[in-house]
């Protein structure tokens, strides 16, 4: 519009004043056309000047939610149940309780069986009746608690690193510490395969982030020569074992990589503590090499240490630094006293019993062998506690996960988008519960079902094209 007045200057006075109270007398009639819209909404009640007839939006309106609508109408037209949110009824370790009946369960975090062992439960009901369920505030105003500091003196212990802070998310952990410490001048380097909450506490950074092929160092070095003088800080992330696909990078030579270019690490253990190295004590237990080399240790307390909530091990000067500024710390509240606890107790359990390690690494190299043997597509998998078993498309994978819970095993698929389309897959979770003949006989059956869906007729454009 401004162009079209402009050109006007070419225009008789009198011909320009006309065109210029047209334009006005236009836009007074749409200023007075949406009112009377509004007005005749709220009289239809569909909003008012009260609230008491206002009526919310309909995120269902949304094209990203019509997407999942329309996902899950096709799931249906092709008969697949909702392999998720199935209500557990007991304690899940090597086996599951679901709607009554018992299950062979290979979708649980509970690596080392230290949830609901007995010194883990005693130590958080005696938290519970000390200091309640919640510590009712955050850390830095009223809610520290000597369990806390009990905890994080443990944890960094268990790195081999000065010190360590205990958030109340995993999630958070990575997103408010790489969100806090990197900014706009700062590169980020991440391994293709890195989990969401390194991908979102680089977003919430504002720096720059540049992915590597999963594993490859050889590109990442690559990276590292092209862009490093461009950039204030770099921090290169990896993940200790990734939770997809059960594979772990060369921790060495990643040390000499951001030694040579200055620049940091961060390693997420989410999936590695407590089941690499001989005791238990992660990745760089596994190869030997000492830890304070490494910047920053992430870790959560989900996992092996039966609980909830992440962490962050490393130097004292940055934990201290955290405790004072890191968002996610300072505005949240102080982790309970029952996960407080019951992180303690399972350290302590995991030090006392390192035949569990053993128990866990051998079950993983079972599992790893007899699938390879009957001829499963397990992808890079190490053979720890993730073992995927790569189907090839999300309606296949939900398929063999609802028929092989109709024959006693739970295994849950993992399906597009949080892995590519043909990578969709059953990701088993290892655990030092199982016993050889669970483990055998989930790869036996898993074999025999995947070769039935495989060969059968699953037609998703044909469905797609009925309306489906």
């Amino acid at each position: 519009m401004s162009e079209d007045i402009g050109k006007s200057k070419g225009l008789a006075a009198g011909d320009r004043a006309k065109l210029l109270e047209s334009l006005r007398t236009e836009k007074r009639s749409q200023r007075q056309s949406g009112n009377a819209n509004q007005s005749k909404s709220m009289r239809q009640g569909t909003g008012s000047a009260n609230g008491t007839d206002a009526k919310s939006f309909d995120f269902g309106s949304l094209p990203q939610v019509k997407q999942l609508m329309m996902q899950r109408a096709l799931a249906d037209r092709m008969g697949i149940g909702n392999p998720f949110f199935r209500p557990h009824d007991a304690l899940a370790a090597g086996e599951t309780l679901i709607d009554g009946r018992r299950y062979d369960n290979f979708a649980s975090y509970n690596y080392l069986g230290l949830n609901g062992h007995s010194h883990v439960v005693e130590a958080a009901k005696a938290a519970v009746e000390r200091f309640g369920t919640s510590v009712s505030a955050s850390r830095v105003v009223a809610g520290e608690r000597p369990f806390h500091g009990e905890l994080e003196h443990a944890l960094a212990d268990l790195h081999g690193v000065e010190d360590a802070i205990v958030m109340v998310s995993g999630h958070a952990t990575n997103v408010t510490t790489i969100g806090h410490l990197l900014g706009k001048s700062d590169l980020i380097l991440t391994d293709a395969l890195i989990h969401n909450s390194v991908s979102e506490g680089a977003r919430l950074s504002g720096a720059t982030r540049l992915n590597f092929r999963h594993n490859d160092l050889e590109a990442l070095q690559n990276l590292l020569v092209a862009n490093r003088h461009k950039y204030e800080r770099v921090l290169i992330a990896v993940e200790g074992i990734y939770s997809m696909d059960g594979d772990f990078p060369d921790l060495p030579k990643l040390l000499a990589l951001k030694q040579e270019h200055d620049a940091w690490l961060l390693v997420d253990e989410a999936h590695s503590m407590g089941v690499m190295g001989n005791t238990g004590r992660g990745i760089a237990e596994h190869f030997g090499v000492d830890p304070n080399a490494v910047e920053v240790w992430m870790g959560t307390l989900s996992k092996t240490f039966s609980a909830c909530g992440g962490y962050i091990a490393g130097s004292k000067a940055l934990c201290d630094y955290l405790r004072a500024t890191a968002p996610g710390f300072v505005f949240s509240v102080g982790l309970s006293p029952a996960l407080g606890a019951a992180a303690i107790a399972s350290i302590e359990v995991m030090k006392q019993e390192p035949e569990r390690v053993a128990s866990l690494q051998e079950n993983g190299q079972r599992f790893l062998e007899k699938a390879k043997a009957a001829g499963l597509d397990i992808g890079p998998s190490a053979g720890y506690a993730v073992v995927p078993v790569i189907v090839g498309d999300s309606p296949r994978a939900a398929i063999l996960s609802n028929r092989l819970l109709e024959r006693g095993i739970n295994a849950l698929p993992i399906i597009f988008p949080a892995v590519a389309e043909k990578s969709a897959r059953l990701r088993f979770f290892i655990t030092s519960e199982h016993t050889f003949d669970q483990i055998d006989r989930a790869v036996e059956i898993v074999a025999e079902e995947l070769a039935i869906v495989r060969g059968a007729d699953y037609d998703v454009s044909a469905l797609l094209a009925k309306g489906g």
